[in-house]
């Protein structure tokens, strides 16, 4: 069976093409908060500072509208636990993965005729691709998903700015997970909570 996300990538143009007026673009931004959080030892933990994917809105009236977007993200991390074995070896943790995520949400715009303030609040699903890690020094561990996909609830906010023939939407964003991705050894999992800076150019 197909992931969910899957089938609303493919859906959503399609139903929005159907229902009304249609914009299409790209939404980039920086991640606020790390994907990887320490438990035990000592964290080296790198969320790379780029979040990039298309973007398609659906513009209802009196200020509503819908927003589809396909991010992605990478993340690595090495993580030294003051663990050791017979031989005296600190428990050594390493890894990375790509970071897809797929975020539904409804909008509301405040009315303006060049800036329009607005408010958003969806669902969001998650997936892990390219897991790679190791767990050095203690027979057995590994690192591996928990989970390959979450879900998470999305709430945020921003500014629809209407320059000539493009709107540029800056905003801040907000997702819960509903669960744990990601936990290596005990040592490091993966944060539930996400915020992130974005900016959308819509045409």
């Amino acid at each position: 069976m197909k992931p969910l996300y899957l089938y609303l990538l493919l859906l959503s143009p399609a139903v929005a093409l159907a229902a009304g007026p249609l914009s299409v673009g790209v939404k980039v931004g920086l991640p606020m908060t790390d994907f990887v959080k320490t438990v035990q030892g000592t964290s080296s933990t790198v969320t790379n500072r780029y979040i990039v994917g298309p973007e398609v809105e659906l513009n209802l009236p009196f200020g509503f509208g819908a927003e589809f977007d396909v991010l992605y993200r990478h993340f690595n991390f090495t993580n030294i636990n003051g663990v050791f074995n017979s031989a005296g070896a600190a428990l050594t943790s390493t890894g990375s993965a790509g970071n897809w995520e797929f975020p539904l949400v409804a909008k509301y715009k405040f009315h303006g005729k060049i800036v329009r303030p607005y408010v958003e609040a969806g669902v969001a699903w998650d997936t892990l691709t390219g897991v790679t890690g190791t767990v050095s020094h203690f027979a057995g561990l590994s690192v591996n998903p928990a989970k390959n996909t979450t879900t998470g609830v999305v709430i945020g906010g921003g500014l629809d700015i209407h320059a000539v023939l493009i709107h540029i939407k800056p905003e801040l964003r907000y997702t819960r997970w509903t669960s744990q991705q990601f936990n290596a050894a005990g040592v490091l999992n993966s944060n539930q909570n996400q915020a992130e800076f974005l900016v959308g150019i819509t045409f």
